[in-house]
Protein backbone atom coordinates (compact mmCIF):
# COMPACT_ATOMS: atom_id res chain seq x y z
CA UNK A 1 0.00 0.00 0.00
CA UNK A 2 1.34 3.42 -0.88
CA UNK A 3 1.35 5.97 2.41
CA UNK A 4 -1.51 8.13 1.49
CA UNK A 5 -3.99 5.21 1.63
CA UNK A 6 -2.18 3.81 4.97
CA UNK A 7 -3.28 6.68 6.36
CA UNK A 8 -6.33 6.80 4.85
CA UNK A 9 -7.05 3.77 5.68
CA UNK A 10 -6.31 4.19 9.50
CA UNK A 11 -8.50 7.49 9.67
CA UNK A 12 -11.38 4.98 8.13
CA UNK A 13 -11.30 2.73 10.49
CA UNK A 14 -11.32 5.27 13.56
CA UNK A 15 -14.26 7.04 12.27
CA UNK A 16 -16.08 3.82 10.87
CA UNK A 17 -15.66 1.99 14.26
CA UNK A 18 -16.57 4.73 16.62
CA UNK A 19 -18.85 6.67 14.34
CA UNK A 20 -20.48 5.28 11.85
CA UNK A 21 -21.40 2.03 12.19
CA UNK A 22 -22.84 2.68 16.25
CA UNK A 23 -24.85 5.31 14.74
CA UNK A 24 -26.30 3.71 11.64
CA UNK A 25 -26.64 0.64 13.60
CA UNK A 26 -29.17 2.02 16.34
CA UNK A 27 -30.63 3.94 14.01
CA UNK A 28 -34.60 5.41 14.72
CA UNK A 29 -34.37 3.02 18.42
CA UNK A 30 -34.20 5.79 20.92
CA UNK A 31 -37.61 6.45 19.63
CA UNK A 32 -38.92 3.48 18.90
CA UNK A 33 -38.08 2.24 22.89
CA UNK A 34 -39.85 6.29 23.54
CA UNK A 35 -42.78 5.09 21.84
CA UNK A 36 -43.02 1.88 23.39
CA UNK A 37 -42.38 0.59 19.92
CA UNK A 38 -39.53 -2.17 20.63
CA UNK A 39 -41.13 -5.05 18.73
CA UNK A 40 -39.71 -3.41 15.99
CA UNK A 41 -36.14 -3.25 16.92
CA UNK A 42 -33.80 -4.95 14.97
CA UNK A 43 -31.72 -7.76 16.23
CA UNK A 44 -28.48 -6.02 15.35
CA UNK A 45 -28.84 -3.26 17.41
CA UNK A 46 -29.34 -5.04 20.69
CA UNK A 47 -25.77 -6.05 19.66
CA UNK A 48 -24.45 -3.10 18.65
CA UNK A 49 -25.92 -1.28 21.98
CA UNK A 50 -23.92 -3.73 24.38
CA UNK A 51 -20.89 -3.66 22.67
CA UNK A 52 -20.56 -0.07 22.68
CA UNK A 53 -21.72 0.35 26.07
CA UNK A 54 -18.95 -1.67 27.17
CA UNK A 55 -17.08 1.67 26.82
CA UNK A 56 -19.55 4.16 28.08
CA UNK A 57 -20.49 5.49 31.76
CA UNK A 58 -22.67 3.52 33.34
CA UNK A 59 -25.07 5.87 36.11
CA UNK A 60 -25.14 5.06 39.41
CA UNK A 61 -29.19 5.21 38.13
CA UNK A 62 -28.86 2.32 36.25
CA UNK A 63 -31.22 -0.87 37.56
CA UNK A 64 -28.80 -3.56 38.97
CA UNK A 65 -28.05 -6.86 36.95
CA UNK A 66 -29.52 -4.46 33.41
CA UNK A 67 -25.41 -2.95 32.85
CA UNK A 68 -24.64 -3.50 29.29
CA UNK A 69 -27.80 -4.71 28.45
CA UNK A 70 -30.20 -3.20 26.53
CA UNK A 71 -32.96 -5.85 26.38
CA UNK A 72 -32.69 -5.80 30.34
CA UNK A 73 -32.32 -1.87 30.34
CA UNK A 74 -35.79 -1.74 28.66
CA UNK A 75 -37.25 -4.13 30.68
CA UNK A 76 -36.29 -2.31 33.72
CA UNK A 77 -37.10 0.92 32.32
CA UNK A 78 -33.10 2.14 32.50
CA UNK A 79 -32.12 5.47 30.95
CA UNK A 80 -30.86 4.56 27.81
CA UNK A 81 -28.64 6.62 25.85
CA UNK A 82 -26.82 6.09 22.35
CA UNK A 83 -24.72 3.70 20.68
CA UNK A 84 -21.57 5.60 19.12
CA UNK A 85 -18.67 7.09 21.46
CA UNK A 86 -19.21 10.19 23.14
CA UNK A 87 -17.06 13.19 22.00
CA UNK A 88 -17.63 15.90 25.06
CA UNK A 89 -18.35 15.52 28.23
CA UNK A 90 -20.54 17.84 31.11
CA UNK A 91 -20.97 16.91 34.77
CA UNK A 92 -22.13 19.15 37.28
CA UNK A 93 -21.21 19.47 41.32
CA UNK A 94 -23.61 20.94 43.86
CA UNK A 95 -24.05 20.46 47.97
CA UNK A 96 -26.64 17.86 47.21
CA UNK A 97 -24.91 15.76 45.27
CA UNK A 98 -22.29 14.29 47.54
CA UNK A 99 -19.11 12.78 46.43
CA UNK A 100 -19.76 9.71 47.75
CA UNK A 101 -22.69 9.13 45.96
CA UNK A 102 -21.83 10.79 42.93
CA UNK A 103 -18.19 10.86 42.47
CA UNK A 104 -17.79 12.28 38.80
CA UNK A 105 -20.97 14.40 39.34
CA UNK A 106 -23.87 14.58 37.42
CA UNK A 107 -22.67 13.64 34.05
CA UNK A 108 -23.79 14.53 30.20
CA UNK A 109 -21.96 12.78 27.35
CA UNK A 110 -23.00 14.34 23.81
CA UNK A 111 -22.35 12.43 20.90
CA UNK A 112 -23.30 13.14 17.26
CA UNK A 113 -26.49 11.55 17.20
CA UNK A 114 -27.77 12.17 20.80
CA UNK A 115 -26.60 11.65 24.60
CA UNK A 116 -26.07 9.38 27.08
CA UNK A 117 -24.81 9.29 30.65
CA UNK A 118 -28.05 11.32 33.40
CA UNK A 119 -29.64 13.32 30.92
CA UNK A 120 -33.09 13.19 32.99
CA UNK A 121 -31.42 14.35 36.10
CA UNK A 122 -29.28 16.80 33.83
CA UNK A 123 -33.12 18.21 32.58
CA UNK A 124 -34.19 18.04 35.96
CA UNK A 125 -31.03 20.65 36.99
CA UNK A 126 -31.67 22.72 33.58
CA UNK A 127 -35.60 22.97 34.57
CA UNK A 128 -34.66 24.46 37.97
CA UNK A 129 -32.85 27.62 36.66
CA UNK A 130 -35.12 27.76 33.31
CA UNK A 131 -33.36 26.84 30.60
CA UNK A 132 -34.86 24.03 28.22
CA UNK A 133 -34.66 20.17 27.95
CA UNK A 134 -31.17 18.99 26.64
CA UNK A 135 -33.46 16.62 23.76
CA UNK A 136 -34.60 20.28 22.48
CA UNK A 137 -31.33 21.35 20.81
CA UNK A 138 -29.78 20.25 17.29
CA UNK A 139 -32.72 18.09 16.38
CA UNK A 140 -31.47 18.81 12.84
CA UNK A 141 -28.12 17.80 13.14
CA UNK A 142 -29.20 14.64 14.17
CA UNK A 143 -31.71 13.67 12.02
CA UNK A 144 -28.77 14.25 9.54
CA UNK A 145 -26.46 12.40 11.60
CA UNK A 146 -26.53 8.90 9.55
CA UNK A 147 -26.85 10.18 6.02
CA UNK A 148 -23.90 12.52 6.77
CA UNK A 149 -21.58 9.39 8.21
CA UNK A 150 -22.55 7.02 5.68
CA UNK A 151 -21.74 9.20 2.76
CA UNK A 152 -18.57 10.53 4.49
CA UNK A 153 -17.32 6.90 4.76
CA UNK A 154 -18.38 6.49 1.48
CA UNK A 155 -15.89 9.43 0.13
CA UNK A 156 -13.48 8.34 2.12
CA UNK A 157 -13.34 4.73 0.33
CA UNK A 158 -13.75 6.75 -3.17
CA UNK A 159 -10.53 8.97 -2.03
CA UNK A 160 -8.63 5.53 -2.26
CA UNK A 161 -9.40 4.56 -5.58
CA UNK A 162 -9.22 7.94 -7.15
CA UNK A 163 -6.24 9.67 -8.40
CA UNK A 164 -7.86 13.35 -9.94
CA UNK A 165 -5.95 16.01 -8.97
CA UNK A 166 -8.95 17.18 -6.78
CA UNK A 167 -9.55 14.32 -4.82
CA UNK A 168 -8.29 15.76 -1.77
CA UNK A 169 -11.59 17.37 -1.69
CA UNK A 170 -13.22 14.16 -0.62
CA UNK A 171 -10.66 14.36 2.37
CA UNK A 172 -12.28 17.72 3.56
CA UNK A 173 -15.46 16.44 6.33
CA UNK A 174 -12.69 14.28 8.20
CA UNK A 175 -9.96 17.06 8.23
CA UNK A 176 -12.35 19.54 9.50
CA UNK A 177 -14.91 17.40 11.59
CA UNK A 178 -13.33 18.54 15.54
CA UNK A 179 -13.68 22.28 14.20
CA UNK A 180 -16.89 21.62 12.95
CA UNK A 181 -18.36 19.83 16.16
CA UNK A 182 -16.97 22.49 18.46
CA UNK A 183 -18.37 25.21 16.34
CA UNK A 184 -21.94 23.70 16.63
CA UNK A 185 -21.54 22.49 19.93
CA UNK A 186 -20.62 25.93 21.62
CA UNK A 187 -23.10 27.51 19.39
CA UNK A 188 -25.76 25.98 20.94
CA UNK A 189 -24.47 25.90 24.64
CA UNK A 190 -24.73 30.08 23.57
CA UNK A 191 -28.52 29.81 22.30
CA UNK A 192 -29.20 27.73 25.42
CA UNK A 193 -28.12 30.27 27.82
CA UNK A 194 -29.86 33.04 26.02
CA UNK A 195 -33.19 31.74 25.56
CA UNK A 196 -33.91 30.61 29.38
CA UNK A 197 -37.82 30.71 30.50
CA UNK A 198 -39.74 31.47 33.07
CA UNK A 199 -40.62 28.37 34.85
CA UNK A 200 -37.53 27.86 36.47
CA UNK A 201 -37.59 28.54 40.39
CA UNK A 202 -35.37 31.42 39.98
CA UNK A 203 -34.31 33.31 37.43
CA UNK A 204 -30.94 34.40 35.71
CA UNK A 205 -29.47 36.27 33.81
CA UNK A 206 -28.64 35.05 29.63
CA UNK A 207 -25.33 33.50 30.16
CA UNK A 208 -22.63 31.72 27.84
CA UNK A 209 -22.36 28.04 29.13
CA UNK A 210 -18.44 27.02 29.51
CA UNK A 211 -17.74 25.08 26.30
CA UNK A 212 -13.88 24.47 28.09
CA UNK A 213 -13.15 24.15 31.56
CA UNK A 214 -14.59 24.84 34.69
CA UNK A 215 -17.71 27.34 35.44
CA UNK A 216 -20.28 28.29 37.79
CA UNK A 217 -24.16 28.45 37.43
CA UNK A 218 -25.92 29.18 40.11
CA UNK A 219 -25.03 26.98 42.96
CA UNK A 220 -23.21 24.16 40.71
CA UNK A 221 -20.11 23.99 39.36
CA UNK A 222 -19.73 22.70 35.80
CA UNK A 223 -16.87 20.81 34.22
CA UNK A 224 -16.66 20.84 30.27
CA UNK A 225 -14.12 18.87 28.45
CA UNK A 226 -13.60 16.28 25.27
CA UNK A 227 -13.76 12.97 26.21
CA UNK A 228 -12.41 9.80 23.86
CA UNK A 229 -14.48 10.65 20.66
CA UNK A 230 -13.07 14.13 20.34
CA UNK A 231 -9.44 12.81 20.49
CA UNK A 232 -10.47 10.20 17.89
CA UNK A 233 -12.17 13.01 15.64
CA UNK A 234 -8.29 15.20 16.21
CA UNK A 235 -6.25 11.43 15.09
CA UNK A 236 -8.87 11.41 12.48
CA UNK A 237 -8.12 14.53 11.27
CA UNK A 238 -4.69 14.45 11.68
CA UNK A 239 -4.34 11.17 9.87
CA UNK A 240 -6.19 12.56 6.86
CA UNK A 241 -4.69 15.71 6.34
CA UNK A 242 -1.33 12.94 6.33
CA UNK A 243 -2.69 12.01 3.78
CA UNK A 244 -3.44 14.89 1.39
CA UNK A 245 -0.39 15.73 1.59
CA UNK A 246 1.42 12.24 0.97
CA UNK A 247 -1.09 11.81 -2.27
CA UNK A 248 -0.42 15.06 -3.52
CA UNK A 249 3.40 14.89 -2.97
CA UNK A 250 2.79 11.33 -4.85
CA UNK A 251 1.24 12.83 -7.66
CA UNK A 252 3.68 15.61 -8.37
CA UNK A 253 6.43 12.54 -8.84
Amino acid sequence: MKKYQIFTVLALLLLTFSFTIPIMGFYGVSNKIKNHDTQSIPSYAYAVWDFYHKFQYVSPYTPKGAEGSLEEMIKRKGEIGVASIPVWKVSLEAPNYPKEAFPHGIPVYFHFDGYSGDVEEMNTINHYIGMYPMEHGGQFERALVPYFFLITTLMMIGYLYTNSKKSWLLMVIPVILPLAFLIDYAGWLYWYGHNMQDWGAFTIKPFMPTVFGQGKVAQFTTHSYPTVGFYILMLTSILSILSIFSKLKENKK
